[in-house]
Parts: structure tokens; sequence; C-alpha cells
């Protein structure tokens, strides 16, 4: 073994150790881990750029900033609110239906971020036996095809790498159905294992929000409970106000009327789960300012608007100005948000007009805090083109009509031409972080093979591997794949193995195909740890669990899932 052999050999074992035991983001080490390559002469610039041009790269690229914009339909949040039921089983499978068959083909961490807030403030189970159904529900959905998981992509850009024409869009479709709705079913039966705990508690500060019910709503003549009202992420409603009369405590079978003011009280940054609700208008948008960007002001001890209404002071004329909540430390405001009599030290959150700074009565009356963001429902016209267009892209992809990259740019500049996103919005969509943790890793994956490490790595392996089945190899690194995945992240695990797993087939002259699946479903079997995956952490997050809790259940769908595609791999190909 030469120099330049353990230099890269020390290189490749840091990056491995550092992903495992140091706290740093996984892009800050592949950055660190080109630098050293560089700057040891392992590689050249010129083969990082030819890297960073990767065609299986640029197509996960166009695929997440088109997910973004996905993100912003109301499909999934409108579904979200009716999810959960009175019945455990009922929610369960609706849940694990709903996320495993989307996640196939859109962005399975947004689905979770979507639903767990749903999933928090359902009043029928606890959080906790839902919570990590909802994550293993989407890690199992994004093995089903090509796109549900950027796992599956950055095995495809390696296969690309190395000659190969890449995966089709159908090819984990077999054992991606089968591992996992049999682990749906597996999961179902040990539901009683999950933990029931108290919803972790969450800091935000209680704004209080009206929204009218108009003529054309689909809340009309259903009860509050069929309108899945109580089940909006961190909005709770708390009052109804119908012909000047207040209604509170708001029962589960209240019937919702036509011109019903619904008041309520939670965290505004989840206004757009009432935006997507039909013909439910918030007490901005009436006045048709409500935008993304909402400024938050305090009143002032001077101002002349205390003791005054925001209905009886022409508020819009007088700021250029909306209300759209307002928030009072140490009390419950009550009542229509336009009656509610003013005070100092009230926080008003405001979208405001064009005019909005240029108002000499604003700095008598208000300080300026900060700026919040708060997402803006698509028009039904941009819906239809966002949802359908790209299922389009998808379809005639899966059909080898179009190839995927470039559909998906096409598709991309015509969300910027319906104004879907714009783009700013790409800019800050643009997965750096991603981009670089996939380019470092096929950097390093280079370096070992010009150095000649995977060569002597095939040398030293094959007496041991030259009579080896070929099932019993493919396991082998099946299991190393699936250990590395538990400790460093999914795509960290499917970059670092591949090479191996691609000379591993060389020694014993297998087809590369099942060892590149191999790597893909081991890579995403994240199951027992909650680092491992984003869903994962994300649930891990959002609820009281430990440890423990994904190992109890975790283990199991594991090995469960496991041995299932090891089976259906050695049936297919061996």
């Amino acid at each position: 073994m030469d120099v330049n052999q353990i230099m890269v050999l020390g290189i490749f074992f840091s990056t491995i150790f550092a992903l495992i035991a140091s706290s740093m983001r996984p892009s800050t080490i592949f950055a660190v881990t080109v630098l050293l390559l560089l700057i040891t002469q392992q590689i050249s610039f010129d083969e990082v750029l030819n890297n960073l041009t990767n065609k299986g790269l640029i197509t996960l690229i166009l695929l997440l900033l088109v997910s973004s914009a996905i993100d912003k339909t109301a499909l999934i949040k409108q579904i979200g609110r009716k999810l959960v039921a009175p019945s455990f089983s009922l929610s369960y499978w609706r849940l694990f239906g709903l996320t495993f068959f989307s996640s196939a083909l859109l962005n399975n961490t947004a689905i979770v971020a979507s639903l767990i807030g749903p999933i928090k403030q359902n009043q029928y189970h606890p959080a906790s036996r839902l919570l990590i159904p909802l994550s293993y529900s989407a890690i199992l959905g994004g093995t089903v095809t090509l796109i549900g998981t950027s796992t599956n992509l950055i095995v495809d850009s390696f296969l690309q790498e190395h000659g190969h024409p890449g995966f089709a869009f159908w090819d984990f479709t077999l054992y991606g159905l089968i591992a996992g709705l049999s682990c749906g079913l597996l999961m179902y039966v040990l539901t009683n294992w999950l933990p029931d705990i108290a919803n972790k508690q969450t800091n935000y500060r209680e704004y209080i929000v009206e929204a009218e019910v108009e003529a054309e709503s689909e809340l009309i003549g259903k009860t509050v409970e069929e309108n899945h009202l109580r089940n909006l992420p961190e909005l709770f409603l708390v009052e109804i106000v119908r012909d000047k009369q207040l209604v509170t405590p708001v029962t589960p079978d209240f019937v919702i009327l036509e011109g019903d003011k619904l008041i309520f009280s939670g965290n505004v940054q989840n206004l757009d789960s009432l935006s997507h609700i039909k013909g439910l208008t918030m007490f901005a948008e009436a006045d048709g300012i409500l935008r993304e960007n909402l400024t938050e002001v305090i009143i002032s001890n001077r101002a002349q608007i205390i003791g005054q209404t925001i209905k009886a002071l022409s508020f819009r004329a007088l700021f250029d100005a909306a209300v759209v909540a307002i928030r009072r430390d140490g009390e419950q405001l009550s009542g229509k948000l336009g009656e509610i009599k003013l005070q100092a030290g009230d926080f008003l959150l405001l979208a405001a007009g064009p005019d909005f700074q240029t108002r000499q009565s604003i700095s008598k009356n208000f300080f300026i805090l900060s700026e919040q963001k708060i997402a803006r429902p698509l028009s039904s016209r941009q819906e239809w083109i966002t949802m359908g267009g790209f299922l389009v892209t998808v379809g005639l992809s899966a059909m080898n009509i179009l190839n995927l990259g470039l559909g998906l740019l096409f598709f991309a500049a015509v969300l910027v031409a319906a104004k879907v996103t714009n783009s700013g919005e790409i800019k800050r969509n643009m997965p750096l972080n991603l981009i670089v943790v996939i380019v470092g890793a096929l950097t390093l994956a280079t370096a070992l093979e010009n150095a000649g490490v995977i060569a002597l790595s095939t040398e030293l392996l094959i007496p041991y591997l030259s009579d080896t089945n070929w099932i019993v190899a493919l396991a082998t690194i099946y299991v190393l794949t699936l250990i590395l995945t538990e400790f460093v992240t999914n795509n960290a695990a499917a970059a670092l193995m591949f090479p191996f797993a691609y000379g591993v087939a060389g020694i014993i002259g297998a087809p590369l195909m099942p060892f590149a699946l191999a790597v893909a479903f081991a890579a995403s079997a994240s199951f027992i740890s909650p680092y491992g995956y984003q869903t994962n952490l994300l649930v891990f997050n959002a609820a009281n669990y430990r440890f423990k809790h994904f190992i109890k259940i975790g283990l199991p769908i594991s090995v469960t899932y496991s041995t299932i595609v090891l089976l259906l791999l050695d049936l297919t190909y061996f």
C-alpha cells in the first residue's frame, strides 16, 4: 500500500468517524473532506466540477425545488385535517395509506412536516401513538419509486457516474410495495407497544385571529367536529360570534352557519391552515391586503388609538394596513377582532399596504418589532397547474417518454411563469447542504478509485469472495449500509457504501443492479434510531419520545423490512 492509498483511506475513515461522533453538519464534514483531497492532490478541481454536474444530482436538485412548490398546495393540508377519526384503527390506516402512497411521489419530509400539526392537535388519540407510524410510513413509501426519496436518486447518480444507464422509474416498486405494505401491517399489530405520553409543549405567542364563514363555504351546515376544526395545527377555535352574540365555549356538535365569525387562538405561523379551508375568509383577507410578509407592532403608551376599536378607527384607511391578529399579554381576549378596544402594550400583526411606512401616524402609535412570514394559499388555477403538471411530468418519465430531469426543468419554468414560485424562492430553497454532501461523497469515491484503493480491496478480497454465494455478499453490503445509516444520515450512508458495493459486485462477477438496490433500500431503512432519517428526527422533536421508543418498535420493523427486501432481490436476480 503506497502513500496515496494510505492518505485517501485515512481521509475516508476520518470522514466516517466525524459523521458518527461529531455534532457538525454532514455538509461541513464533506466540505472539509473535499478540501483535504484537493490539498493532498488526490483529486483535481476539474474532477470536483465534473461531480457537480452529475445528471443524477441535477435531477435531484430540480425535484426538490419543484417539491417546495408542491408543498404550497392545499391537498395534503386538507386531507390531514380530516385524517384522525374516533376509531384508532381507521385513523392508523388513513394515516398509513395517505403517507405511504403520497411519499412514493412527493417529498416525504414535507409530507411528515405537514401532518405533524393535525396529529398533535387531534382530540381522540395520543399523538405519540401516531407520530412514529407517520415517520415510518413516509420512509417505507419513499422506497417505492425512483423519486420517492433522495437516497434513491443519489445511488442513481453513482450508477451514472460509473457508466451505467441508471435506475428506471419502477425499478424499486416491486420490493418497496411488498416490504412497505408488510411492514405497515406489522406496525399496526405493534401499535400497543407505542408509548402514551403527553404532547410536548410548544413555545409560541398566542394571537387572536378572526375568520368569517362566507356563503360558499364548505363548513356550512356541518358541526365543528364534522368540519375537523379541532384538528388545526396550533390553532384553537375558542369562540364563535353569531348575530352579535358570543358563543363560548364552542362544543363539538355546534353547527356552523353562513356569516359566523370564528375566533381562533394560537400560532400565527399556521394561518395557512385557515386559508386552505374553502369559504373561510380572515379579517385582513377581506380587506384585500393579506400578504406573505406581516409586520408585528406594539401599541405605544402615548398612542392616540388607545381605547378605540379597529372598526371605529377605520384602521385600514388610517394606516394603510389591516389587522390580521391581536395579542395581549396577561389577558385572554374575547369577541370580534374589529370590536376589541385597543390598549397600550397590545401586539398587532398587520398586513401592510404600500403606503404603510410613509404614514406619519405610524410612529405616533406603534413601535415596529419585526416582520413575520406566513404561507399564502395558491389560487385554484395555480393548484391545478402545480399538481397536474407534476403528475404529467412524472407520468411521462415513468412511461419512458420524457427524461425526468428535462421534464422537471420545463415544469419548473412553468411554475415560475404561473407565479407559483419565483427566482427568490428558488434561491432560498436551493438544497446547498445536500449538494455539498453528494458532491463530497462522489469526490471521495473518485479519490478511492484514483488512488487504487478499490482495486487493492478487490485483490485482497478475491481469495475470500471468489467462491462466495452472491446472496451472502449482497447481504453483507446491505447490513453494513444498514448499520451505517443508523449512525449517519441516509444520504451519507448511501454515498459512502456504493463504491464498495460496486467493487464487491465486480469481484464475484455479479450484476451491479441488485447491489445498487441493496444500498438504496438499506440506506433508507433507518427505523431504529431517531437520528438516521430526517422524518424520524421531525417526529422525535415533536413529541416527548425517547431513544428506546424507536428501538422497541423499529427493530422488528427493520428486521422484517430487510428480510423481505433481501429475499426478493435473491428471487429476482439470483
